[in-house]
Formats: structure tokens, sequence, C-alpha cells
């Protein structure tokens, strides 16, 4: 017998998600039992859907508490195509033993290539040199400029963003370090990174690139006693979690400090509140968090969902299965 799903997630990120390949895919190698449900109908879904032992869902996730797993006692697993899974996983849902599949790492690679794009424009300084000739300003920007060759990248976090990343810059010859409690030295030494402590990286880097997940211990860390040991010129960019940055200690330190740029993907609040420094400051660089996938690079996390399916109906690994003592770690 076919495997009885259904879809439960907003109706714009399931067409940007799944598409009409992956609906498609989907309808052939399942039961889907329902028309798709979202945040506001899955209460008042039919009586069915009570039946679903999986779910396929992305952005849009309502709460896996108690009442959701009352209104479907036979969920065993969730399909989730996109990141972060802390805005809905409950206590409940794991007592529970639904399990729960991730595109983590699809939308990982987005970021990643967000990020090395970021990297090879921040260390020539292009949006700063690009404001400044718009302002008929012409730095000297030979003299500014830390330039790709030999530079160094400081990472914040060897996650799958971050090794990612460092892989990707052995290939312009940068030297990487990076700051990770929870990578040994010879899982660092694989990547060709060296580990250092967290104000040696911004000691040290031309510029910081920050991959933390956003946790109780990360909560705040990136205060202003390490701004403040940025080299002159140096770059700080962030695509992991606003509330990881003091943004207060940083407006402090950019304004101070107007050799400096930071690039930002993400803030807190997201958006920036109105009279946020960070709108104002001239080297501030603010992105509509669009490091993760956006458009067509959507559909790889969709895809990546069906071939997860197919694992879970053979019996087999899943490549993208997160488990409560993972999830802990997780941004």
């Amino acid at each position: 017998m076919p495997v009885k799903a259904l879809f439960l997630l907003d109706p714009g990120a399931r067409e940007e998600i799944y598409g009409a390949r992956q609906q498609l895919a989907l309808a052939r190698r399942c039961d889907l039992i329902c028309p798709p449900l979202h945040g506001s109908t899955w209460r008042s879904a039919p009586v069915c859907a009570s039946d679903a032992e999986a779910i396929f869902t992305g952005w849009g996730m309502v709460m896996a508490d108690e009442e959701f797993l009352a209104a479907f006692p036979r969920l065993k697993i969730l399909f989730f195509g996109a990141g972060s899974i802390r805005h809905f996983t409950t206590n409940a849902m794991w007592e529970r033993g639904v399990r729960i599949t991730t595109a983590t790492k699809e939308n990982a690679e987005s970021v990643a290539e967000y990020t090395l794009a970021q990297i090879l424009l921040g260390l020539k300084q292009v949006h700063p040199l690009a404001l400044a000739f718009r302002e008929h300003v012409a730095p000297s920007y030979r003299e500014k400029a830390a330039g790709n060759f030999g530079s160094t990248v400081g990472l914040i976090s060897l996650g799958a963003i971050g090794q990612r990343v460092a892989r990707w810059l052995q290939h312009f010859k940068h030297r990487v370090i990076a700051y990770d409690p929870y990578v040994s030295a010879k899982n660092a030494a694989e990547l060709g990174v060296e580990l250092v402590d967290l104000d040696t990286v911004f000691s040290r880097s031309d510029l910081v690139s920050c991959h933390a997940p956003l946790l109780d211990a990360t909560n705040g860390l990136l205060r202003e006693e390490h701004f403040s040991r940025l080299k002159p010129g140096a770059v700080f960019l962030n695509t992991a979690r606003g509330a990881v940055v003091n943004e207060p200690d940083l407006c402090r330190v950019l304004a101070n400090r107007p050799d400096l740029f930071a690039f930002l993907d993400v803030t807190w609040p997201e958006p920036p509140a109105a009279d946020s420094p960070l709108r104002t400051l001239k080297n501030v660089l603010l992105t509509p968090h669009i490091a993760g996938c956006v458009g067509r690079e959507c559909e790889r996390m969709g895809a990546f969902m069906v071939s997860e399916f197919d694992r879970y109906v053979a019996g087999q690994h899943l490549l993208g299965e997160v488990t409560r003592e993972r999830a802990a770690l997780l941004a």
C-alpha cells in the first residue's frame, strides 16, 4: 500500500519548494489523501487527513505540539523542505517518536554560494567603493582593499555552511582560520583550516564570516571587544542569525571605525527597527535574508525531499534526518 501523505505549508512555499515537477513526482509515489493544507486550514481538514503517515512541509509549518499531534495520530515522519526547524519542533513531537528530515544541506549550499560571492567581493571592497563612487568620491582603493590572494578569512563555526566555504576558499589561495569549540584539530586540518580562539579570528582576519547557530551560548556572542580587534579595512559578514551579534556594540564600532565594513544578511529584529543605526551607517550593507534558497534554488530542496521519501520507503538511511540531540545544536 502506498504511504498516505499530505502537504502542509504556505501555498506560496509549496509552489516554490515543490513546484509542479516535484508535486507530480510525489503524487506518483504516495497517496496524497487530501488537498494541500496550510496554517489556517489544518484544523478544519477532512477527516481522512488524520490517516497521514507523512507530511511534506516547508516554510509555514505549524507548531508540532499536542494539538497538532492529536490531529495526525498516525504521523510518523515530517519531510521539511527548508532549513531551520527550531520554530516548530516540540518535546511532544520528539517524545511521540515522529521523525524529521530536512533540506538543510541543500539550503546550506545556497548560503555558502552567497557567502563565497560576498567574500570575494568584500576583500576587493567592491560595495564600499561602489557607494563612494556613487557619491562622487574616489577613494584610494589600492591602499585600502586587501584583495583575495593570500588574504586571511576567519570563519565563526564550521557547520555545514562553514565547511563548504572553507573548502571553496582553498581554490582562491586564502588562508582560512576558524573558531568552533565543537570541531577537532584533526577535522579542521582536513578542511585546510587553522583553529584559533574567537579574539584571534577578529584580530588576524581580513574578513570575518559568521555561521554560528543561535543557541543560548551564542546569543550576543559577538561584542564590541571583538569588532574593535578588526584590522584596518577589514570586513564583517553575517549570514547566520542576527541575535548572535550584539548589534548596539557593532554599530558603535562601525560609527567609530569608518574603515570597517559590514555585510549583514540577517539582523535582530528582522528587519531592523526603523531608527536602527544599521539603516544609516555608510559602512553597512543590508540584504533581506536572501543568502538561503531563493527563486529556482528552492527547487533543489523539494527535489531532495522526493529523494528522501524514496529512501524512507526503501528503509534506507535518510541523509537529512535530524535527531533530537542534533536539533539542539542547529540554528
